[in-house]
C-alpha cells in the first residue's frame, strides 16, 4: 500500500480498471468485486464513457463502499455538462462522494480553455467544495497535456498509458513523482497487445515512481494473476530478455501515440484512429469502437497516402497501410 501522491488515498499498487465490465454481466461483476476485497485491491477506476461500467460497479460495491477508493471520469468539457456527469456518476455508483473525479482524455488544444469560467474545471472545484468529490485528476493520451498539467499542479493525479512498448512517459512520470502528483498507469498490456500480463505489470511496478497500475479485469482468475505480481516486482535477466523480445515483435506494428506523425495535412488524428482500432481488435469492444469512430471529424478513410506521416514516425511504422486496416475494420 502507498499514498497516491498528496492525497490521503492509501492504495494497493495493483488497482482495477473498469473498461472490461462492459463485456460481462452484473453477477460476474459482483464476483470480481468480491475477489478485489479478498485480495486487498482497494482502487477502482471507471468512467462515464464505459457504458454500464459505473452502474455495475455501483451495484457490486453497495454495502461495501468503505472498502474502496473510487475513481471515475468524464469527457464533459463545459461547466453544465460536467455538473450533470458528476451527479450521474454519484447515482450510478450509489455513493454520496467520489474519491477521484478525472477530466477524461484531455487533448492539448483543449487544455487552456478547460479552466475558463464556463468550463469543466470550475464544476469540479465546486463539487469538491460541496464534498461530492475529494480530488481532481486528469487523464490523457497526449504527453504534452500531461506535461502541462504537471507544470500547473492543478490536478492531484495524472493517468497516462505506460507499458513495455509505450514507455515515453518515463521522464514525465519522474517529474510528477518529485512534485508528489499521484501517477496512475492505464493500458499496462498495451490494450491487450501484450500477452504476458504478469510480466507487463511487473515491469511497471518495478518503477518505484509509479503509484498504481489499473489493468482491466473481468474475472476472478485475472484478479488473482495480476495481484500475484506484488510478491516480487524485481526484474530478472530472464525478464529483460522477454521484455526485449516483446519490443522487437510489437515495435514493427504498434503505435506509441507519441504524435510525431502529426499534423496530418488532412487533419486525420492518426494515433486516435489507431487507438480505436485497438479497442475494436484487442479489447473486443467492437460496437463501442465503431460508434466513436463514426464521431471522428476526419476518419482514417480520408487518407490520400501522401506518406508525410511515415517520414516523421520515429518507429518507421507503415502508417498508410495501418490506416487502411482501421478503415476496413471500423468504417
Amino acid at each position: 500500500m502507498r499514498l497516491l501522491g498528496k492525497t490521503n488515498m492509501k492504495v494497493n499498487r495493483v488497482g482495477f480498471g473498469g473498461i472490461p465490465i462492459q463485456r460481462i454481466t452484473q453477477e460476474e461483476t459482483n464476483k470480481v468485486i468480491n475477489e478485489l476485497i479478498d485480495k486487498n485491491v482497494n482502487f477502482i477506476d471507471t468512467a462515464r464513457a464505459y457504458t454500464i461500467s459505473e452502474e455495475y460497479i455501483g451495484n457490486a460495491i453497495e454495502g461495501k463502499r468503505e472498502k474502496f477508493f473510487i475513481a471515475t471520469k468524464s469527457m464533459a468539457r463545459d461547466y453544465e455538462s460536467m455538473k450533470q456527469d458528476i451527479e450521474i456518476s454519484l447515482k450510478n455508483l450509489k455513493t454520496d462522494y467520489i474519491d477521484l473525479y478525472q477530466i477524461h482524455n484531455l487533448k492539448p488544444e483543449e487544455y487552456k480553455t478547460i479552466f475558463d469560467e464556463n468550463k469543466a474545471y470550475k464544476a469540479l472545484l465546486e463539487a469538491k467544495e460541496e464534498g461530492k468529490i475529494k480530488y481532481i485528476g486528469i487523464t490523457s493520451h497526449s504527453l504534452e497535456t500531461i506535461e502541462k498539467s504537471i507544470e500547473d499542479e492543478k490536478f492531484s493525479t495524472i493517468q497516462f498509458p505506460y507499458n513495455i512498448i509505450e514507455d515515453q512517459a518515463d521522464e514525465v512520470f519522474k517529474k510528477a513523482n518529485k512534485k508528489d502528483i499521484g501517477i496512475i498507469v492505464m493500458k499496462p498490456l498495451a490494450g491487450g497487445a501484450i500477452d504476458d500480463a504478469k510480466l507487463a505489470i511487473k515491469y511497471i511496478l518495478s518503477k518505484d515512481y509509479i503509484d498504481v497500475v489499473i489493468p482491466g479485469m473481468e474475472s476472478i482468475e485475472q484478479v488473482r494473476e495480476n495481484v500475484s505480481v506484488l510478491q516480487d516486482t524485481n526484474i530478472t535477466k530472464d525478464d529483460e530478455l522477454k521484455i526485449q523480445e516483446i519490443r522487437d515483435i510489437m515495435g514493427k506494428r504498434f503505435c506509441r501515440r507519441c504524435e510525431y506523425c502529426l499534423p496530418c495535412p488532412l487533419k486525420i488524428n492518426i494515433p486516435q484512429n489507431f487507438l480505436l482500432e485497438g479497442y475494436y481488435a484487442r479489447y473486443n469492444l467492437k460496437d463501442w469502437a465503431k460508434e466513436r469512430y463514426k464521431s471522428l471529424e476526419v476518419k482514417a478513410s480520408a487518407c490520400v497516402e501522401c506518406g508525410l506521416c511515415e517520414t516523421k514516425c520515429p518507429y518507421e511504422l507503415p502508417i498508410r497501410e495501418m490506416l487502411k486496416e482501421v478503415s476496413s475494420k471500423l468504417g
